[in-house]
């Protein structure tokens, strides 16, 4: 039933963006031959003409589109008719033309707006973590860190820990033996080495036998991660060297040693390198009773892991009025539009593998998970709803050919030289572009579906 819910709000996405193609064009007396819901590849489901206007829906259900005239090369309504879209002003042609992102702006915020009313309550777009319990072996540093259950973690090395997997992130970008190291902490400790072992040079190999003595060890510096890479907005960059695998089963051998007896084929640069991998310390303040407490460094383990069990808590702003409601509705969607926008930069400078995006059924499965979690789900399912609605404004604007942005580019490069582009190299642009859009969408699904298979959502 939750993804039958999260179909049909989808559904009425799609019939708000064309919706509103239709509604402009005949607000300025321009026909419109079809209505069509899915796109026009394969069988036709369903078929009716109410006037002149013909309703058709197909079996490749994602999309729509609207058919003026000027589209069918076997319409009898004359060239010259002001009926047809092609001889209406440009500025009519660019209002349609973007009516039905405006649609969709504008069903995005009616949704949020309703959230609001209905909920009484918008998501503020962060969340409190707080640890039940700790669950790591009593030797743990965890321990010795003054971190107790009930505790709300305000920040982790400067952070505001506000996301759910802000504990979880700085964990795993801390953890012992990564294979990676800070070039100054590992010329300090060739500078440490040399002095308590000067008969050896940078990369002379240690005779077999011989006793290295160690210096003590130097934790790693903390780790700043900023909210967008927790968000996987970002790619965390730590600008570290990567040990060679020698280095890396060194690092294991020497960690909390005081001496390494050589096996004839290790250097002090090596030896550098391997006691520069270990530990990234987690400086985190916590509120306990009201107040805020600094604690003692927290370590985490090789695989990342801290040893606590936590829950995270969405805070919500309380909706005390329709000013208020129409206020955090508009905050709500600018927050997200940022991160729609945001994330598209991502995909188009290469920051988002092609694996990664998703489209129509991912978003079903996610959308009907969402619905069935609890009595607020429907509410969390609407919010939803309304940013895929202005996610499809701000794909269909995009300056592609066969998308409206690719249209409202051609009208502009129209109003500057004085005159249309040629019907024919609008006809093999437009159909090139469309092709490579159902590839496109073909190849996401296909990511959904492997998604689905492996679990991946």
């Amino acid at each position: 039933m939750s993804i039958l819910i999260m179909i049909v709000l989808l559904s009425i996405l799609i019939l708000v963006h064309e919706a509103g193609h239709y509604f402009a064009a005949r607000m300025f007396g321009i026909r419109v031959d079809k209505f069509g819901f899915g796109m026009p590849i394969g069988p036709t489901l369903f078929e009716k003409k109410v006037g002149d206007l013909t309703i058709l829906v197909h079996a490749f259900l994602l999309g729509g589109y609207v058919s003026f005239p000027d589209d069918e090369k076997e319409s009898d309504l004359p060239k010259n008719s002001m009926e047809r879209f092609s001889n209406r002003p440009i500025y009519q042609r660019m209002v349609v033309i973007s009516a039905g992102v405006i649609s969709n702006v504008i069903c995005a915020f009616v949704l949020v707006l309703l959230t609001a009313f209905l909920w009484g309550n918008i998501p503020a777009g962060k969340y409190d973590l707080y640890i039940n319990k700790i669950t790591a072996e009593k030797n743990a540093p965890v321990w010795n860190s003054g971190l107790q259950a009930g505790d709300r973690i305000i920040d982790i090395n400067g952070t505001p820990a506000d996301t759910p997997a802000a504990l979880l992130v700085f964990a795993q970008s801390g953890k012992q033996f990564d294979g990676k190291a800070d070039i100054t902490l590992i010329n300090k400790n060739y500078q440490n080495l040399k002095k308590i072992n000067p008969a050896f040079t940078e990369n002379e190999n240690i005779p077999a036998g011989v006793l290295v003595k160690l210096p003590a060890t130097t934790y790693e510096k903390p780790l700043n991660i900023t909210k967008n890479q927790i968000m996987g907005l970002e790619k965390i960059k730590d600008n570290q060297q990567v040990l060679n695998e020698r280095q890396k089963t060194l690092t294991k051998k020497i960690y909390g040693k005081k001496y390494y007896e050589s096996d004839g084929e290790t250097s002090l640069h090596d030896l550098a390198y391997a006691l520069s991998d270990n530990i990234r310390p987690l400086h985190i303040t916590v509120e306990r009773n009201g107040k805020k407490v600094a604690l003692k460094p927290v370590y985490a383990d090789k695989n990342g892991k801290i040893g606590v069990e936590f829950n995270t808590k969405e805070v919500l702003e309380k909706v005390k009025g329709p000013k208020s409601a129409v206020s955090l509705s508009a905050k709500y969607l600018t927050d997200q539009t940022y991160y729609l926008l945001y994330g598209l930069k991502q995909i188009f400078t290469g920051q988002i593998p092609f694996k990664d995006l998703h489209g129509i059924v991912a978003v079903t499965k996610i959308g009907g998970d969402t619905i069935k979690q609890g009595h607020d789900g429907i509410f969390y399912g609407l919010l939803l709803t309304a940013i895929i609605s202005m996610d499809l404004a701000i794909i269909n604007f995009l300056p592609i050919p066969a998308l409206d942005g690719g249209h409202f580019m051609f009208l502009i490069i129209e109003k500057l030289r004085g005159r249309p582009i040629e019907e024919e190299t609008l006809n093999i642009i437009g159909n090139i572009f469309f092709t490579l859009l159902i590839v496109l969408m073909i190849l996401i699904v296909f990511n959904d579906v492997y998604g689905l298979i492996t679990h991946k959502f």
